[in-house]
């Protein structure tokens, strides 16, 4: 079970690293007093070492571990190691350090930053690049809550669209399961691994860099994150921007609302690419995983089937970019001739599932922090009611997405923490709001709900007609020269400015 929301492992091809160093300590506590100690003095910053999941990122990139509460409400009490990465900016006019989060939530950025440094390198000429892996991520107290052999064998045994009671029931108790395996391997840091936790964290890190002001560019996950900060330190924020946007105002059904529409819409925008009727087109999908739920088809990967719900996901990868889209045509038209060795190609990309079968954690800690901080926890009979909603909005997305409101955190060890983000800044300084029209994964929409949630003056909307998920990168050249004018030399665009 997956929700997507996640970026990082999405984009980038690099390899798992880790921060391999040693570790220093601020001693700031929780009032928002800065203790006075400036940039590497609370840093022990080392070369990358590599691992046995890939090398080491090169010369350019050092790494360091930072200690933090690991109970903000007790910050004189146990610590947790969070770990970073940074390389220095090339140019002499340097501004500070730039903080990213690829998003999530669960995603590395220790390993995500190298992989996406070529595509920020306006940006280092005046930004020494910084990442980190949030906690229950990565080298920073990483989750797994299940071993690959268990992760494969629930791909093949639970049935994520359930159509019978007895699927209901193995739906539930894998649920159940999964969140009994995640408190096993997190302790007691599955009650403090929340968004607040992590924007709290995210400004000791501010102040172990040496910065005065927060410059962060958050992008999916990330701009909830960094909405949630702004909220938190509305002083402290520098310049911000926040790309592929997470809606503030949706609770748990809400967002899984708006991406059964933003994929949906995605997908539509893909088959009228094809020269096929979007609606016709998606009938016969919904028909084809039909099919495959009730009989998964073969394929070439060691005896392993294509089901439904690893169907599903094969098909949601490439809609995260559209320069994706024609291997979601061979791959269709593959199942279509009853192979599903493509599409189940596909789903393993989005999973971390290596050659050797073995699975990246990424979507154990999206749910270990997800479920934190969401209070909604629909049941299944609130969850079928609400079924005939979400197949209208997709055919082919509804029925998972919605079942997933149910499954998701059901039964979980730790309650959930609110209903919706804060991130109402008033007294910040503009952040900038980028919004993607075609995005699948965090719909348009919630763009012009987060600057709005920001508050007037803070929140200055820039939108890109375009498709995939986030704009910058992403071939528009007035979207990459608004956002490197804004985070470069401080201009801030018209509010409502578009990019076509």
């Amino acid at each position: 079970m997956t929700r997507f929301t996640r970026w990082a492992a999405l984009t980038a091809a690099a390899a798992l690293l880790t921060a391999g160093c040693s570790a220093g300590g601020p001693s700031k506590d929780d009032s928002g007093k800065d203790d006075g100690a400036s940039g590497d003095s609370a840093l022990d910053w080392k070369r990358c070492e590599a691992t046995e999941d890939g090398p080491a990122p090169g010369d350019a990139w050092r790494c360091a571990t930072l200690k933090v509460p690991l109970d903000w409400s007790k910050p004189d009490g146990g610590t947790i190691g969070l770990a970073l990465i940074r390389a220095e900016a090339t140019g002499d006019d340097r501004i500070g350090s730039l903080l990213f989060n690829f998003g999530g939530p669960g995603g590395s950025g220790v390993s995500t930053l190298p992989a996406y440094a070529d595509m920020a390198a306006d940006l280092r000429e005046r930004y020494d690049l910084v990442s980190w892996d949030p906690r229950g991520t990565g080298a920073s107290g990483g989750v797994r809550c299940r071993d690959d052999k268990a992760i494969e064998a629930a791909e093949s045994a639970v049935d994520w669209t359930p159509d019978t009671p007895a699927e209901e029931r193995v739906f539930l108790e894998d649920a159940a399961d999964f969140g009994k395996g995640c408190q096993k391997a997190a302790g007691k840091l599955m009650a403090h691994v929340s968004t607040t936790d992590t924007a709290r964290d995210m400004d000791r890190i501010r102040q172990a860099l040496g910065d005065d002001r927060m410059h962060y560019f958050g992008i999916s996950y990330g701009t909830e994150l960094g909405g949630v900060y702004a909220h938190l330190f509305p002083d402290k924020v520098g310049r911000m921007t926040l790309d592929a946007v997470v809606d503030p105002t949706a609770d748990a059904i809400g967002h899984a609302k708006n991406q059964t529409r933003g994929f949906q819409t995605a997908l539509d925008n893909y088959l009228r690419s094809t020269g096929r009727d979007p609606e016709e087109g998606s009938r016969e999908i919904a028909d084809l995983l039909d099919r495959i739920d009730a009989e998964p088809l073969p394929t070439s990967s060691s005896g392993r089937e294509l089901t439904q719900s690893l169907a599903i996901i094969g098909i949601v990868l490439p809609l995260y970019s559209e320069a994706s889209w024609p291997a979601l045509t061979s791959a269709l038209e593959a199942a279509e001739d009853g192979d599903g060795t493509a599409l189940l190609a596909l789903a393993d990309g989005y999973n971390e599932r290596d050659a050797s079968g073995g699975y990246g954690t990424t979507t154990h800690a999206q749910r270990v922090i997800s479920c934190l901080d969401d209070k909604q926890r629909p049941t299944v009979e609130e969850t079928r009611k609400l079924l005939p909603e979400f197949e209208k909005l997709s055919p082919v997305f509804g029925p998972f997405l919605g079942w997933d409101t149910a499954g998701w955190c059901h039964d979980w060890p730790v309650p959930g923490q609110f209903e919706t983000p804060e991130v109402s800044a008033p007294g910040a300084e503009p952040i900038l709001v980028v919004g993607n029209t075609g995005d699948p994964a965090t719909p348009y929409e919630g763009a012009r709900r987060m600057a709005d949630e920001l508050g007037e003056g803070v929140g200055v909307m820039l939108t890109w007609k375009g498709e995939g998920h986030g704009a910058y990168g992403s071939g528009s050249d007035c979207v990459d020269s608004t956002v490197n004018a804004y985070l470069l030399d401080g201009t801030v665009p018209q509010d409502g400015k578009v990019c076509s």
